[in-house]
């Protein structure tokens, strides 16, 4: 039998926690938010948005105003709790769980029997029980299913998403979701919450499975596209043109090679495929070899601004690299959104300015400020940098970008967009 939630707490409001909240607020359950910055607090509270995705704003307004959603800085009392939180990863690549620890110990308190505990955030196999030990740490006083099965007093679940930014409003209902409970009971509850608005279909398995599953769903996005990276490099080796080779290859009926770029960014495809190599070294080495191709990618991208830089020196008689105007279209991790989270652009607009003495014009136009890592860079308008640049370097092709070459100076074409 289908169980009905009246009341939900969604902890952590970022990319994916806000769309999450609307979402479930947009079908009349009262939702309570939690966010630990009071910032992102009182801008839902006022209908208002603090990230860019399509709909969001709308919809974040419309639960807002009719009293379904309101965010606030401490965990209330919830028939269901979803953990929504960042899992970054420490030096050498270890998963960083503590933004997890800090959730499951805030809701431990105000848990009660019959609740429901979700963790959705990208995590190492076994996450999902150590949240719940972490959690039964905090309140001796009620049964997990680790220890109590089926029956427990809170139900414990993983249900990772599986969406894309800039697309997320529409798969988070369409997209399948994987649940994976710490029982079959905790399966049962997870999948009555998620068909709340889920219309596609809720696959049940087990919390491992389900966490392995996302990993896995990554890891072999990164994997073939660090094939593309690596033909990229072998590519400009020969002297190929890597994009006609890969039109190509991909007439033939069962080969669909993905295109090259900067590097891979992301909190998922660049982050998620080392919590496999963290539980299994030894085991994980292809998985590990694609994320150190994809990694050194934006370093090689360096390495031909550099080769156009002196190109350009030598081709108008000088000598001094200052006087050289670079120009970075695109900073975010990938087109038309304004999510710079592990972005390679980032990462190379930033060396750039390290590197080069001379200006560095960056161009984005999905964000009104730089952020502090670009610290005296230039936020450039596009037409400012295509007459104004020597060297002009492609790292995102945003829409407004593709079919519109710089008139003159030297390009570096990490997209094959300028062609």
């Amino acid at each position: 039998m289908r169980r009905v939630f009246q009341t939900i707490s969604v902890v952590g409001l970022g990319y994916i926690g806000l769309p999450t909240a609307a979402m479930f607020a947009s079908r009349k359950i009262n939702v309570i938010g939690v966010d630990v910055n009071e910032q992102t607090v009182a801008t839902i509270n006022a209908g208002g948005v603090h990230i860019v995705e399509p709909d969001l704003d709308i919809a974040v307004r419309a639960v807002v105003e009719s009293g379904y959603l309101r965010a606030t800085l401490s965990p209330e009392p919830a028939e269901a709790f979803l953990i929504a939180v960042p899992t970054p990863f420490l030096e050498g690549h270890n998963p960083d769980l503590s933004y997890i620890e800090a959730a499951a110990r805030s809701i431990a308190p105000v848990l009660q029997p019959g609740n429901l505990v979700v963790l959705e955030s990208t995590s190492p196999v076994g996450t999902t029980e150590q949240m719940a030990d972490w959690i039964a740490g905090a309140r001796p006083d009620l049964t997990f299913p680790r220890t109590h099965g089926e029956n427990s007093d809170i139900r414990v679940a993983y249900c990772p998403e599986r969406v894309l930014p800039g697309n997320v409003m529409r798969e988070l209902i369409n997209n399948d979701r994987i649940v994976g409970g710490l029982s079959a009971r905790c399966s049962e509850v997870a999948t009555s919450l998620y068909k709340s608005f889920v219309r596609a279909e809720c696959v049940i398995t087990h919390a491992r499975t389900a966490e392995m599953a996302k990993l896995t769903e990554n890891s072999f996005r990164d994997v073939n596209i660090a094939f593309a990276n690596e033909l990229s490099r072998i590519c400009d080796k020969l002297s190929l043109d890597v994009w006609e080779l890969i039109e190509l290859s991909n007439l033939h009926p069962r080969v669909n090679i993905l295109q090259p770029g900067p590097g891979v960014g992301g909190h998922c495809i660049a982050v998620d495929p080392w919590f496999i190599v963290s539980r299994t070294p030894e085991e994980a080495r292809i998985v590990r070899t694609a994320r150190e191709i994809n990694d050194a990618k934006p370093a090689w991208v360096l390495s031909k601004v550099r080769d156009s830089i002196a190109a350009h020196l030598t081709a108008c008689g000088g000598d001094d690299p200052a006087d050289v105007v670079v120009a970075c279209y695109g900073l975010t991790f990938k087109p038309d959104i304004d999510d710079l989270r592990e972005s390679p652009a980032l990462s190379i607009a930033r060396d750039l300015l390290h590197q080069h003495p001379g200006p560095v014009l960056l161009v984005e136009p999905n964000i009104e400020s730089l952020p502090s890592s670009l610290a005296g860079g230039h936020l450039a308008k596009e037409a400012e940098a295509r007459v104004s640049a020597d060297v002009h370097v492609m790292l995102v092709d945003h829409t407004e970008f593709r079919g519109k070459p710089p008139p003159a100076g030297i390009i570096v074409d990490s997209r094959g967009v300028w062609r």
